[in-house]
C-alpha cells in the first residue's frame, strides 16, 4: 500500500502596500488561513496576531500544515483590518486576499503575489508574501551490523535472525525499523540499512534504544534469541573505533541457567548520522517534475462514438480518461515551472498513412507534442479522438523508453534538477509485457516515474505484476529494478469517491521514489541557497527526438 508523502510545514507571511481603512491612523492587519482540499468546503486553519497600525505586517505568528505531495490543498489567505475584539471577521475591513495552492507555495518557496478583493480586483496595490520552510529533522542513521555465536532455535538447520529497533516514547516503546532476515546462519551479516534519527531517537542521542534479536518463523511464531538496550551516543562513540559490541540477554534463559552468559554478541560495524534531504528540499532547491501523459487508443475500449466505449464522452463532457487526466494533472502542474506537458497516444491508426503508431503526439506535431497546461492535454486529446482509428496491440514499451530518453539526457547535468512522470492510462491486458518489463528496469536507473492507471472492467493481473509492491520487477534477462518506480491503479476502485482520492492514491509514492533516486546518486538539491528560480527548463522542442510509428 503506498504511503502518504505528509510532512509538517511552516508558513511565514508579510505583506506590503496594504489598503488603508482606518481615518487617522493606519489599519491593523491580521491574515486568516482557510484551507480546502474536498473542491467545496473551506475550513480555518488559524490566524496571525493583528499588527497595529501598519501597512507592510511582518506576521510573528506562524502558520503550520500538514503537506500532502498527492493532495491539491487550496490555501485562502486572508487580510482584516481589525476594529474589534469580536471573533466574527465579517464586520472588519476587509483588505484583500490570495487563493492559492500550498504546492504552489512549497515549489516557489518565497510567493509573492497581488492581493485581490471579493470581487477579483486589485486591492490596491497590495501584496502578500507567503515563505515556506519545512519542519524536520532530517538526519538519517547508516548502520552496518553483525552477530556471532547466536542461540539456535532450530530443531533443523539454524535460526533465521533478524533485529528489530525500538524508540522509547511516553506509552512505551515504539518499533522503529526492522531488519531483512538472514536465513539458517548464527553467524549473520545484515545487508546495510538507515533509520531516520527521529524515528529512533526523536533526534535525542541519549535516548535509550532498544534492540531485540529474533529468530524468524515462517508461522509469525518467532523467537525471541536475545535483547540489549543502548543510545545514540554509545554507538556512534564505538563504531568510530572500533565495533560497538552488545551480549544479547534472553532474561528467561538467564534465569533458568546457571553460568549463562548470553545468547550471542551483536557488532555494530557502523552508526553514520548523515543528513537526508526530504522531497521538499529538492523541490524547493528548484528541481522540476516533468509530466508526460500516454493514452490507450487500442481496439479494446469500444467505437468512442458508442456509450459503451470507454473513449464515448458524455454529455457532461466527461469519461474515465479525462477523469485520470484532470485528477492526476492537477497535483503535478505546481511542479513544473512551464506547464507545458508533452501528450501522446498508442494503439492506434493514425492519419494520414493509416499506420498504427505506439507513440504519437496528441496534437499530430512531432516537433512540439507540448500541451498548454492539464486543459491542453484534454483539449489535445478531445481533438485528436475523432481523428483516429482505434486498433492494436497494447504496447508501453515504445512511450516508457521515448520519456526515458529525456531522462537520460538529464542525468548527464549530474544535478537534481530534473524528473519525469509518465502518466499511462489504458483499458487493457499489455500485449508486450517482456519489453514493457525490460523498459521499466532500464528507467528504474533514471530520474523517472511510472504512473498506470487502468479504465474500464479488465483484468490486471499483468499491471499489478509491474507495479513492483511485491518485490522488485525483473527483466527478461533476470536483471532486477534499482528501485520501485511503477504505481498501479484501478480507476474502478474509485468511481463513486471525489476525485482527490484517485490522485491521492497514485501519487502518493513519487515523493520517496524521487528522494530514493537522488540520494542513491548521492546528487543534493541543485540551488539550496538560492532557491526561488528553477536551475534549468525542461527540455525545449528543439531536444525533442524525432518519432517513430
Amino acid at each position: 500500500m503506498a504511503t502518504q508523502c505528509v510532512t509538517k510545514v511552516e508558513l511565514t507571511v508579510s505583506c506590503e502596500n496594504l489598503l488603508d481603512k482606518d481615518i487617522g491612523s493606519k489599519s491593523d492587519p491580521l491574515c486568516v488561513l482557510l484551507m480546502n482540499t474536498t473542491g467545496s468546503q473551506w475550513y480555518e486553519v488559524g490566524r496571525t496576531e493583528k499588527v497595529q497600525n501598519c501597512l507592510a505586517p511582518k506576521f510573528a505568528k506562524k502558520f503550520i500544515i500538514d503537506y500532502y505531495f498527492e493532495i491539491v490543498q487550496k490555501l485562502k489567505f486572508g487580510i482584516y483590518d481589525i476594529d474589534n475584539k469580536t471573533v466574527d471577521l465579517s464586520d472588519d475591513d476587509f483588505l484583500g486576499e490570495l487563493e492559492c495552492t500550498l504546492g504552489q507555495v512549497v515549489s516557489s518557496r518565497k510567493h509573492t503575489r497581488p492581493l485581490v478583493l471579493k470581487n477579483n480586483r486589485p486591492a490596491g496595490r497590495g501584496t502578500i508574501t507567503i515563505i515556506a520552510e519545512e519542519i524536520k529533522d532530517n538526519r538519517v542513521v547508516n548502520f552496518e551490523a553483525e552477530a556471532r555465536k547466536l542461540d539456535n532455535k532450530d530443531f533443523f538447520g539454524k535460526s533465521d535472525p533478524y533485529l528489530e529497533f525500538y524508540k522509547q516514547t511516553e506509552t512505551g516503546w515504539q518499533l522503529a525499523h526492522r531488519t531483512e532476515v538472514v536465513k539458517n546462519n548464527l553467524n549473520p551479516t545484515w545487508k546495510p540499512f538507515r533509520i531516520p534519527l527521529q524515528s529512533l531517537c526523536g533526534g535525542d542521542m541519549d535516548k535509550h534504544i532498544k534492540v531485540e534479536c529474533y529468530d524468524y518463523d515462517n508461522d509469525g511464531s518467532h523467537d525471541l534469541i536475545g535483547i540489549f538496550e543502548t543510545t545514540m551516543t554509545r554507538l556512534q562513540e564505538a563504531s568510530r573505533s572500533s565495533p560497538a559490541e552488545f551480549e544479547c540477554i534472553n532474561s528467561k534463559k538467564q534465569q533458568k541457567k546457571k553460568g549463562y552468559k548470553n545468547s550471542g554478541v551483536v557488532s555494530v560495524k557502523l552508526c553514520q548520522v548523515v543528513k537526508e534531504y526530504t522531497f521538499l528540499d529538492y523541490i524547493m532547491g528548484g528541481c522540476q517534475i516533468n509530466f508526460t501523459v500516454g493514452i490507450d487508443f487500442t481496439g479494446s475500449n469500444g467505437d468512442p462514438k458508442s456509450p459503451r466505449s470507454l473513449h464515448y464522452i458524455s454529455p457532461q463532457g466527461v469519461n474515465e480518461y479525462l477523469s485520470a487526466i484532470w485528477s492526476v494533472g492537477m497535483v503535478i502542474q505546481d511542479y513544473d515551472s512551464d506547464k507545458m506537458f508533452p501528450a501522446f497516444g498508442f494503439g492506434a491508426q493514425i492519419p494520414p498513412t493509416w499506420q498504427v503508431s505506439h507513440e504519437f503526439p496528441l496534437n499530430f506535431n512531432p516537433a512540439n507534442p507540448f500541451c498548454a497546461g492539464i486543459e491542453g492535454v484534454v483539449e489535445a486529446y478531445r481533438v485528436c479522438l475523432p481523428q483516429v482509428k482505434l486498433y492494436g496491440p497494447t504496447n508501453f514499451s515504445p512511450i516508457i523508453n521515448h520519456v526515458a530518453r529525456f531522462a537520460m539526457q538529464a542525468t548527464q547535468q549530474k544535478t537534481a534538477s530534473q524528473y519525469f512522470v509518465l502518466l499511462i492510462i489504458t483499458d487493457g491486458v499489455i500485449t508486450d509485457l517482456d519489453q514493457t518489463r525490460s523498459a521499466i528496469v532500464n528507467a528504474s536507473r533514471l530520474p523517472m516515474s511510472i504512473i498506470i492507471i487502468g479504465v474500464g472492467g479488465a483484468d490486471f493481473t499483468a499491471m499489478e505484476f509491474l507495479d513492483g509492491d511485491d518485490g522488485r520487477l525483473r527483466a527478461p534477462t533476470g536483471e532486477t529494478a534499482a528501485r520501485d518506480i511503477v504505481q498501479f491503479v484501478p480507476f474502478r476502485q474509485f468511481q463513486n469517491s471525489p476525485k482527490e482520492a484517485l490522485a491521492q492514491s497514485v501519487l502518493a509514492e513519487v515523493p520517496g521514489q524521487v528522494v530514493t533516486y537522488f540520494n542513491m546518486n548521492k546528487l543534493s538539491p541543485p540551488n539550496t541557497d538560492t532557491p526561488t528560480a528553477p536551475v534549468s527548463t525542461p527540455p525545449t522542442t528543439a531536444d525533442m527526438p524525432t518519432l517513430t510509428s
